[in-house]
């Protein structure tokens, strides 16, 4: 198992799907050893659906109020991870002069999707689930919360 970064920052297009969604898993698996922040370049609004597909497996994410890169008082992260083109743009010029390592892992936006409730919110869950793989790989919990 690779070593935990001591703080991880999540980044996508409006913090109000993507990175707020990973910011939380990663807290539940990490949050007490890891600092994890998220952020957007533009300021959007939380997505409620996000809200009732973590709800779903046990993580509350009422409380979240989107954030840009701008609101962010630190800048150092030892890892960045781009959830979104337009994000990894500003994530590397956010660590082009530290040793911060960034990851881009291009995630759909399942606000795009049409249809019934029910087919939006399969294409939410989709995203939490291939989200929880990557946190699992990336940060392989050592045991505790199984989600």
């Amino acid at each position: 198992m690779s070593e935990l970064p001591a703080s991880v920052l999540f980044a996508c297009t409006m913090n109000a799907i993507r990175s707020p969604m990973a910011e939380a898993l990663l807290k539940f698996f990490h949050g007490h050893r890891i600092y994890v922040q998220s952020v957007g370049v533009r300021q959007g609004e939380l997505d409620p659906m996000v809200v009732q597909v973590l709800d779903e497996i046990g993580i509350d994410l009422s409380r979240h109020r989107p954030r840009t890169f701008d609101d962010l008082e630190d800048t150092f992260f030892d890892l960045v991870v781009s959830l979104s083109p337009e994000a990894q743009h500003r994530a590397v010029e956010l660590t082009r002069s530290s040793s911060c390592e960034l990851d881009f892992w291009h995630m759909p936006d399942p606000s795009v999707v049409e249809g019934s409730r029910e087919q939006r919110l399969d294409a939410y869950r989709a995203l939490r689930d291939m989200l929880l793989r990557r946190i699992r790989e990336r940060f392989p919990p050592e045991s505790g919360p199984r989600v």
